[in-house]
């Protein structure tokens, strides 16, 4: 990292003086000028998420293919992202997450919700094509970038959209899929999840192995989310191309904690090229604010049985609500940032990105960082942490980049 380098004062307009470019320590700055030059860089730069679950709450809103459109193009008081929100962060290409709950696994349909998700985000893009467009490559992230165009990539998180058909992987990165995260709340018919203490395979299951094989041939991004750390050795061991976990924080913070990955698996991470987006819900990024959590549906529990109420109840209800509102935890957005640096000082600036799980987490994020207008907030954290433009950029987008077009390259290998 370079603390130091040179800025173009036309750029920054806290110091309009001249054009000359003149150096300056990000770290010597105060918090508003600082901030302001965050979002400089924030409109700037391209900058990727690596998983958003917009999709699956637009459906549970009822906004599926046969109900009227969500209007993500204007403002919102609810959820983490929408047009204008993104546009004030600096928000160019969030992975839209085909999110497949582990119920389906056992009820059917994972296929059917999978292709209903995906035509949800198709009809964003065709229902405001000026402003909204997909995204398959990196290629078309850059191109719809210079056309001020707000790119819709997809992820599918959890494997078991493709059910027990190896054919399916294909089927899905025909309709735009570009990577998928293996498992997601319990083991499935690919491997282990991290959220279940079954092992049912102890790793990946042979059709796993088939999966991890097929995703390189196709040039699918393998996504290490949610799985356990015996599943992600035997998927490290297995895969030719670089690996990613796109929403996960680093398990140093929060011990035990094995939805996050550890130290040895960042490294592993990298060894392979690839790389970790660090993932911004409060239980993931501070162990205080996770026992919190813990200790605070423990009192409802123990409150609601002795009381003789459900959750459902209008009295239970009001109770909670007052409970959890006085009892919250709380997050900083500069947490976020100490993670990114723990990845940086233990592997290097190549090996990290960004990946919120927006509209995922519920009323878990930081403060400072509770939708997609705030991104220039954790840029301006990690100025003050002494990282230039440069290391952002890479941050932003450009280590998510290297990685898909390595992906690519290894495709068919």
């Amino acid at each position: 990292m370079r603390k130091i380098l040179s800025l173009t004062l036309g750029v920054a307009m806290t110091f309009a003086c001249s054009e000359k470019a003149v150096e300056v320590d990000y770290t010597q700055l105060t918090d508003e000028e600082r901030l302001e030059i965050a979002k400089e860089i924030a409109k700037n730069t391209i900058i990727v998420d690596g998983h958003m679950d917009l999709p699956f709450r637009m459906y549970n809103q009822g906004n599926t293919m046969t109900g009227e459109v969500y209007d993500f193009i204007n403002r919102q008081e609810s959820g983490n992202i929408d047009y204008v929100r993104a546009m004030e962060g600096g928000m160019d290409a969030p992975f839209m997450a085909i999110y497949i709950p582990a119920g389906y696994q056992d009820r059917g349909g994972a296929k059917d919700l999978a292709d209903t998700l995906i035509m949800m985000v198709e009809r964003l893009a065709t229902t405001w094509p000026d402003k909204i467009a997909l995204a398959k490559s990196p290629e078309e992230i850059e191109a719809n970038f210079k056309k001020g165009l707000l790119s819709l990539p997809m992820g599918i998180e959890n494997a078991a959209a493709i059910e027990d058909d190896l054919s399916n992987v294909e089927y899905f990165y025909n309709k735009g899929i570009r990577y998928m995260t293996l498992t997601h709340g319990k083991d499935n018919l690919v491997g282990d999840s991290s959220y279940d203490d079954a092992e049912t395979h102890g790793g990946l299951s042979e059709f796993g192995k088939e999966v991890v094989a097929e995703m390189n041939r196709l040039g699918m991004i393998i996504d290490v989310s949610h799985i356990t750390d015996k599943t992600f050795f035997d998927v490290a061991a297995l895969s030719k191309a670089p690996i990613v976990a796109t929403h996960s924080s680093a398990r140093k913070f929060t011990p035990g904690f094995e939805r996050n990955v550890s130290d040895e698996i960042i490294q592993k991470i990298a060894e392979k090229d690839g790389m970790a987006m660090i993932t911004f819900g409060g239980s993931f990024l501070d162990q205080a604010y996770s026992e919190k959590n813990n200790a605070n549906r423990a009192h409802i529990a123990a409150w609601l049985e002795e009381n003789g109420l459900s959750r459902r109840d209008e009295a239970a209800q009001e109770y909670i609500n007052e409970y959890m509102e006085a009892n919250k935890p709380t997050v900083h957005v500069s947490k976020v940032a100490e993670h990114i640096d723990h990845v940086v000082k233990l592997v290097g600036i190549d090996h990290v990105g960004l990946g919120s799980d927006f509209d995922g987490v519920g009323d878990s994020l930081p403060e400072g960082l509770k939708d997609a207008s705030m991104y220039p907030n954790l840029i301006a954290e990690l100025l003050k942490l002494g990282y230039s433009r440069a290391d952002i950029e890479k941050i932003c987008y450009q280590n998510f980049f290297r990685v898909w077009k390595a992906v690519e390259a290894a495709a068919g290998k």
